[in-house]
């Protein structure tokens, strides 16, 4: 009984480092996967995405069907709502945000990670009654500071750039309260199914909703006009930063609460950041690497706080 119990505390220690791992595999996607699709609508794109993971998942679907039947309808209507705000209308947001700005300029985009965490921290305490604790608010501003001064120094956010920054800042404010909300509600959804479910459903209802969506809008002939390239893109994709990604995020996810999730998941845009030193030379400044340290020591010592929550609430 002991053993057990210790394997389990260990598990729920991990949680938050799954979510930071998942959240990194997404800054990958953004600098280096998604940019190969830039051709291709948007809505199909995300269609694409959510349908060849949907079928990876399947064989795993059909084996536990019959877990299922335990769900309840406010279930079905929280994973309807996750694939409606996180699948479809947040990851078409933010596809669309770094295609207006050719994934060049990174601070609007990058601008979805500053505000999530304050949408989500309020989603969550509304609605998810989720206690949080003074040291929590004291680190998670800090994780939100440092993640402004990483990304855009001490400068404000140029908006006039002529290259249709403005639109794309919309767009990521869109896709910011969209997985925000997402995220409240994933863990609403996790309640009653394993987490290798919920991946599973979240793609699911994401395939349907982007087919109706691609239908609608015309945009299903442009399946022709996917190159060999594109399509091997799409498979890395499917198993690394999306359907993998997903997978590890809501494992953690599980185990942790919203509130903590949504600060872990600050490791985006410090994986950005860094891809585009290292990929495309753009260097940051003293102050930005000041930020982007004191955006890891605060989502660590989140992870810390979790974890003594757990431990607390063991005893």
């Amino acid at each position: 009984m002991k053993s057990d119990k210790n394997y389990s505390s260990t598990k729920n220690n991990l949680a938050p480092l799954f979510v930071i791992i998942a959240a990194s595999l997404w800054g990958v996607d953004g600098i280096v996967l998604r940019p190969v699709l830039y051709s291709l609508p948007v809505p199909l794109v995300v269609f694409v995405e959510s349908t060849i993971v949907a079928i990876l998942l399947s064989p795993y679907f059909i084996k536990q069907m019959p877990s299922l039947k335990t769900l309840q309808r406010k279930d079905w209507l929280a994973f309807f709502l996750v694939a409606l705000l996180g699948g479809a209308l947040g990851t078409m947001a933010i596809t669309k945000a770094l295609f207006y700005v050719n994934f060049v300029n990174l601070s609007v985009v990058i601008l979805l990670q500053k505000l999530q965490p304050v949408f989500a921290i309020t989603l969550a305490a509304i609605f998810l009654k989720e206690a949080l604790s003074k040291q929590f608010f004291l680190w998670s501003g800090l994780a939100i500071t440092g993640a402004y001064f990483m990304t855009f120094g001490t400068q404000l956010p140029d908006f006039a750039t002529g290259d249709k920054t403005t639109i794309a800042a919309l767009f990521a404010l869109i896709a910011a309260l969209a997985f925000s909300s997402s995220t409240v509600l994933s863990k609403r959804a996790l309640k009653n199914v394993s987490f290798e479910m919920g991946t599973y459903l979240r793609f699911l209802f994401s395939a349907f909703i982007m087919l109706v969506l691609v239908v609608s809008l015309g945009d299903i002939g442009s399946i022709s006009e996917i190159t060999t390239k594109q399509v091997i893109v799409f498979i890395i994709i499917a198993f690394t930063t999306g359907g993998a990604a997903i997978f590890l995020y809501y494992y953690g996810l599980k185990r942790i609460t919203a509130s903590v999730a949504t600060i872990c998941e600050l490791a985006f845009p410090l994986t950005a950041v860094l891809l585009e030193y290292f990929l495309r030379g753009n260097i940051l400044n003293v102050v930005q690497w000041i930020g982007a340290g004191v955006l890891m020591v605060s989502i660590l010592k989140v992870s810390v706080t979790q974890n003594q929550q757990n431990k607390n609430a063991g005893n």
